[in-house]
């Protein structure tokens, strides 16, 4: 991006207050190279999911940190992944309808008896629209797309079972530069993919592979 002397002052605002959130300890939070081509400032996180068994929290100050592989005897088992990228054009696309856009990626396997559950991408889209009123996340322009994926395995792999994986692909406009809520609200969804508790009242919980 250059000099700090050419970064808006908004998006540094923006960076600022993702810095400060509190993300859910079952994550594994790192920053990724950002794509290319997508905005002239962007900043991209990714996040993995493993089970509770194998992880431990951050060492504080780090409140928002990634989480770290606990001792154990067995390899950690991955429920879910993701990804979080924000862009910034001080242009304002007109497809954005702001200066800001959030755009994020999840991916869970579930139970292969669930793929024929067609509630399936209504739910994961209701989470991620719940998750954001949840943490007072203010956005608008919000649109996605919810894809459930078959692999059967065939020949010498006939053995291993069938897998259904659940993606959520997803972007919205937050109204103003304050995008700390937004990441915690997504740090909450993607553990939602994963089958992982606490969640708010009323709000259904994806169910995840098996161990």
């Amino acid at each position: 991006m250059g000099g700090l002397r050419e970064v808006p002052q908004e998006f540094l605002s923006a960076l600022s207050g993702l810095r400060g959130a509190e993300c859910r300890n079952e994550l594994r939070l790192e920053e990724l190279p950002v794509p290319s081509r997508l905005a002239p400032f962007a900043v991209a996180l990714g996040a993995e999911v493993f089970s509770p068994l194998h992880l431990v929290p951050p060492p504080a100050p780090y409140r928002h940190g990634p989480a770290r592989l606990g001792p154990s005897s067995r390899e950690p088992e991955e429920l879910a992944t993701g990804r979080f990228i924000l862009l910034h054009d001080p242009q304002g696309p007109d497809v954005w309808n702001g200066t800001f856009r959030v755009v994020t990626y999840i991916r869970a396997q579930l139970e292969a008896d669930m793929g024929n559950d067609a509630l399936l991408g209504s739910v994961a889209w209701t989470w991620l629209v719940e998750a954001l009123e949840n943490h007072g996340a203010p956005h608008h322009s919000a649109g996605g797309t919810a894809t459930r994926i078959l692999s059967e395995s065939y020949g010498t792999l006939e053995e291993r079972a069938d897998t259904i994986d659940i993606e959520l692909r997803a972007s919205w406009t937050p109204a103003t530069e304050d995008v700390r809520s937004h990441l915690e609200a997504w740090s909450d969804m993607v553990c939602a993919f994963a089958g992982i508790p606490p969640l708010p009242e009323g709000v259904t919980t994806l169910p995840h592979r098996r161990s």
